[in-house]
């Protein structure tokens, strides 16, 4: 069974790899969609679109960065002097100085200051080997990643699950409750109604019947009632599922805030009122909450 995954989480990895000490830092938070920037050192930019493939492979959501900072360690340099570029170099620039009347003006230091004239070896060559190195770094700092991810997304469930027990308790307190309120509606309008029909003829009982009907079927909250109650159990579905179902999570919650909504709007208990309320807060962490999940 897939599990709860949120989408805040960091991990971090260090390793000697070849001439370098590399240190690779993964950290993601929420987002809509998936979103992945990496920072790398020079030596290592040109995997980027590795790295960023196999964050894709691994993650559906979030903003994710990704830091790899690498050093060289001191005595690894192992520089490298193109002699045949230098003497290219020189002999263009003596052209130069010449065509342009120019007294000639160069020394060994203007010669290896120039692009090329001096590597190191590592420069010269990339190494394919390092490479696979620093990406199973990469691999380690990810898993790191992905068990907070994992840990956050199992408080994240419970908490979701809490919230929702608690609403779907509300709702039954409210539910129980409607019948008397719709009664207590019904004789206080039939009271009013009663005086005004001692004051005039004009009112007949099958209209008093009408008008009492009519409160009744503005005031019956049972089909949003039935339809939080699916919501609900739909929620608790897609928490057991697990998985990437942030995006559902999140239009179910819409929904859930909907009913709540409605029910307050229609009914002017006082008593349901104040379940209301609580219920709205309940919808409303939940909300939050789906925010996070991935």
């Amino acid at each position: 069974m897939a599990i709860l995954r949120s989408m805040t989480g960091f991990g971090a990895a260090a390793a000697e790899v070849d001439e370098f000490s590399v240190r690779i830092e993964v950290r993601s938070v929420n987002h809509r969609h998936l979103q992945v920037k990496t920072r790398l050192s020079s030596e290592f930019v040109h995997l980027e679109g590795d790295a960023d493939k196999l964050i894709r492979k691994e993650l559906v959501r979030g903003s994710v960065a990704v830091h790899l900072h690498a050093t060289r360690r001191p005595g690894t340099e192992a520089a490298r002097i193109d002699r045949e570029l230098a003497g290219r170099y020189k002999k263009e620039l003596v052209s130069l100085a010449r065509d342009l009347g120019c007294g000639e003006v160069l020394d060994l230091s203007t010669v290896l200051a120039l692009p090329g004239v001096v590597t190191t070896r590592e420069e010269s060559k990339a190494s394919e080997a390092r490479d696979k190195r620093v990406l199973k770094v990469l691999r380690t700092a990810l898993a790191g990643l992905l068990e907070m991810r994992d840990t956050e997304g199992a408080a994240l469930l419970e908490d979701l699950r809490g919230n929702a027990r608690e609403l779907e308790a509300i709702a039954g307190r409210i539910a129980k409750r409607m019948p008397q309120v719709t009664k207590g509606h019904q004789r206080t309008l039939t009271k009013r109604v009663k005086d005004l029909l001692d004051r005039t003829a004009d009112l007949s009982p099958a209209d008093l019947a009408r008008e009492v009907a009519l409160l009744a079927d503005r005031l019956d909250v049972s089909e949003e009632l039935s339809r939080l109650s699916s919501h609900l159990g739909q929620l608790e579905s897609f928490l057991a599922k697990g998985g990437a179902v942030g995006r559902k999570l999140d239009f179910l919650v819409q929904e859930i805030f909907r009913e709540v909504n409605t029910v307050g709007a229609k009914c002017s208990d006082a008593k349901v009122a104040h379940w209301v309320v609580d219920a709205k807060a309940c919808a409303e962490r939940l909300r939050e909450q789906v925010q996070n999940v991935e």
